[in-house]
């Protein structure tokens, strides 16, 4: 007599789905890395001025509002790189400054260290494939806390502050790398477009915090 072994088809497809999303997001990620990394280097080379506080919180949330609104059809990708662009050349000038003063190694050291930290978070959710939604009341009471400081900062200017901000900067962002890698591979997160902005965004912030602390540890 023969046997059939019956197959969960919902299930089969739920994992090619998920797989699709976790493949595209990573995809997209490192085109927007790259697109990102040639824009600052271009500003660095053209020594373009810093866009300042109020151009770049602007430009940042109108971009990113386009791309939650348009996440879902062809015009999300055109924002994606658009937002990713800009975010890249506000690096431009912190670079080019970098280079003036003799610290291509420190440039060095932020950027190996943005990314040991990034595989080092996705290997760590991808191999136990742990659902990390239990973050989420600590991710949101470190989301107020970091607002607190960052406007007391704005007031204050205590160099203990800043550092103090980008070490939270690195332990929130990291927590939503875990949380949105998590969120991709349990189902959660189907679209591949806001992954890899959530994701890029906080790469941004691991590299600019990790980029504070090594210029205050140099001076």
């Amino acid at each position: 007599m023969n046997q059939y072994r019956s197959v969960d088809y919902s299930s089969v497809g739920t994992r090619t789905n998920v797989n699709k999303v976790l493949r595209n997001t990573y995809m997209l990620l490192a085109l927007t890395l790259a697109f990102s990394a040639v824009v600052a280097g271009s500003a660095a080379v053209l020594m373009l001025p810093p866009p300042g506080i109020i151009i770049t919180l602007v430009g940042f949330y109108g971009l990113l509002f386009a791309v939650e609104k348009t996440k879902n059809s062809s015009a999300g990708l055109v924002f994606v790189f658009l937002l990713t662009g800009f975010m890249g050349y506000t690096l431009g000038p912190i670079i080019n400054l970098l280079l003036k003063t003799g610290g291509t190694q420190i440039l060095m050291t932020a950027l190996g260290g943005t990314a040991l930290t990034f595989f080092a978070l996705s290997a760590y959710v991808l191999i136990t494939r742990k659902d990390m939604s239990f973050l989420g009341g600590m991710m949101t009471a470190g989301f107020f806390v970091i607002l607190a400081l960052f406007v007391a900062s704005l007031f204050l200017h205590m160099p203990i502050l800043y550092l103090v901000l980008s070490g939270l900067f690195i332990l929130f962002s990291s927590g939503a790398i875990l949380m949105k890698t998590s969120d991709i591979i349990h189902g959660g997160e189907t679209n591949y477009i806001s992954a890899t902005v959530t994701i890029f965004v906080s790469l941004y912030n691991i590299f600019l915090s990790l980029l504070n602390i090594l210029m205050a540890a140099r001076d």
